[in-house]
């Protein structure tokens, strides 16, 4: 079974930049991860997201008109930061993957995917 693991954290949360002095050492855990994962056959697909200011929104009426919006809709302490699509037997082998997720501090929310129109 398919789920999606999707990342949730404050991205005011200082991170160092790509080249600068700490980031190689921060991105050691997350490579460690995906290795991991593509290792145990579990990797389908994986993503970081540029911060929630580049974020449009299109919101949707029950009447079928659309409107586009920047940012991100709901304001909340953490936002999307990236996601992981993977392979598991089952939602207990899938919670201990994310579990091992290296993010330093917020939530992490795993959900069956019910279907992929690209999986065989």
């Amino acid at each position: 079974m398919d789920y999606m693991i999707l990342i949730h954290s404050d991205e005011t949360y200082p991170v160092p930049a790509r080249g600068a002095p700490g980031f190689d050492e921060m991105m050691a855990g997350w490579m460690a991860y995906n290795q991991r994962l593509i290792d145990g056959g579990h990797w389908i697909s994986a993503a970081n997201l540029q911060p929630t200011g580049t974020a449009s929104t299109i919101r949707k009426s029950a009447d079928g008109q659309s409107a586009v919006v920047d940012g991100p809709y709901a304001e909340t302490k953490e936002q999307l930061g990236g996601f992981y699509l993977i392979s598991a037997a089952d939602l207990d082998k899938a919670l201990a993957l994310a579990a091992d997720i290296p993010v330093p501090a917020g939530s992490i929310e795993v959900r069956p995917v019910s279907f992929r129109p690209d999986a065989g």
